[in-house]
């Protein structure tokens, strides 16, 4: 009878087992069954990473269906196919994802269905361009590990960064506004113009310097040839220049550097030919003084305190020397007009100064005072460049607060063109 009674507590406690684990089994499943039924990573493929500069090397392979926190992927390197392979990185099976980088649509293929791991240059690993490098992806469940096949990749620069391609697209298009704006300025010489009021004194301050017989000082700037202000400055000046031709006006050009001299020398000149004046001009009208910044500024206002020019012109980049330049210029009584776009200097000029341009006005002022067709319509192409900016960050703005209060992903594909991608 104990007999019995023994056997029935051994059943009884056997059918308690099965049943906690069937519970278990209901609350937690399991991946897998058994332990030999964990299989390798699937269309394991290493590549070199397209669009970069080299030393970089992307991994992928196929999610599997049991993926989860329970589950780890480890990634390995080797300089051969046989080994030793060197361990770079352990994450969780249900992490990177290709659909976790930050690529855009046009270049990546952004699916979840498919892990993703870029191996970068580090001080510990140093992926050479044009050497071969060996990698395999395993995968373990604490128990046991199973490794997937070994791939090769090469790292090497790339000349073409299609994930970039978006900048390109918007290069075309404002290049092809551009050059329509110059095809209808050079068809319609009366294309409108903002008026600057700073341009439209110029011929008020060299009508006045003619009614008092003094002369005009032209100053470009603190900056080489290689800066887009003094470019700008000396477009205004040649412009300048065949006013004081007409009027036959002293203009006096001091200089801090002797290319920016010669290259004005040649643009005055060419101005005196322009106005039919060429017996009219000097070539010590432009002269260089000093490169040395505050020497340059001593000197600048000892002519401006001997000579009491009538119109004082600062165009071009200025430094500390604007405010310095500036305040004896208005302390003489002279019609100043000032155009930079050195931000912290505009302060400055805007209370010494009776006009200034501001910021892209300097740039704006040669198309505004010779009317020449490809300057009058390479600035009205660059506002049409700018007003599509403008519109295109409103309609961004708007769609993208409309998929952050619905959470959806529609408009991620358009919104993407006009990010800067790596």
């Amino acid at each position: 009878m104990s007999k019995v009674r023994g056997a029935e507590h051994y059943f009884s406690g056997r059918a308690l087992a099965a049943l906690l684990a069937l519970l278990l089994f209901t609350l937690y499943p399991t991946p897998y069954t058994l332990a030999s039924s964990l299989p390798p990573p699937e269309q394991f493929d290493a590549f070199d990473m397209p669009g970069d500069g080299g030393g970089s090397v992307g991994l992928s392979w196929r999610a599997a269906p049991f993926d989860g926190p329970t589950l780890r992927y480890q990634v390995y390197v080797a300089d051969q196919a046989q080994g030793p392979f060197a361990r770079l990185v352990e994450f969780a099976a249900n992490t990177h994802y290709k659909s976790d980088v930050d690529r855009p649509w046009w270049s990546w293929d952004r699916s979840k269905a498919y892990h993703f791991y870029q191996v970068k240059s580090t001080q510990d690993l140093r992926l050479e361009s044009g050497r071969p490098y060996f990698f395999k992806v395993a995968v373990t469940d604490g128990m046991q590990t199973i490794e997937g096949p070994v791939r090769s990749a090469v790292a090497a620069p790339n000349f073409f960064n299609p994930a970039k391609a978006n900048n390109l697209l918007l290069m075309l298009l404002f290049s092809a506004l551009v050059l329509i704006a110059i095809a209808q300025a050079k068809r319609r010489p009366t294309i409108f113009l903002r008026r600057i009021p700073g341009l439209d004194a110029v011929e008020e301050a060299i009508g006045r310097a003619t009614e008092m017989g003094q002369p005009i000082l032209f100053l470009t700037g603190a900056d080489d040839m290689s800066s887009l202000s003094t470019i700008a400055a000396t477009v205004i000046l040649g412009q300048v220049a065949k006013r004081t031709a007409a009027y036959d006006t002293e203009l006096k050009v001091p200089h801090r550097d002797p290319i920016v001299m010669a290259i004005c020398q040649e643009i005055v000149k060419e101005s005196y030919l322009e106005a039919g004046r060429p017996d009219a001009y000097r070539d010590d009208s432009n002269f260089f003084i000093t490169s040395d910044q505050f020497s340059y500024a001593a000197a600048v206002n000892g002519i401006m305190l001997r000579e009491r020019p009538a119109a004082n012109f600062f165009m071009g980049f200025y430094y500390a020397e604007a405010l310095l330049l500036a305040e004896t210029g208005a302390g003489t009584g002279a019609i100043q007009i000032a155009g930079t776009d050195a931000d912290l200097q505009l302060p400055f000029f805007i209370t010494t100064c009776d006009y200034t341009l501001i910021g892209e006005e300097l740039y704006a002022a040669s198309a505004y005072l010779s009317r020449e067709p490809v300057l009058v319509g390479t600035l009205r192409g660059q506002d049409l460049g700018k007003a599509f900016l403008l519109l295109s960050m409103v309609i961004g703005t708007v769609l993208a607060t409309i998929g952050g209060l619905t959470g959806t992903q529609v408009f991620v594909p358009l919104l993407q063109l006009f990010r800067d991608f790596k």
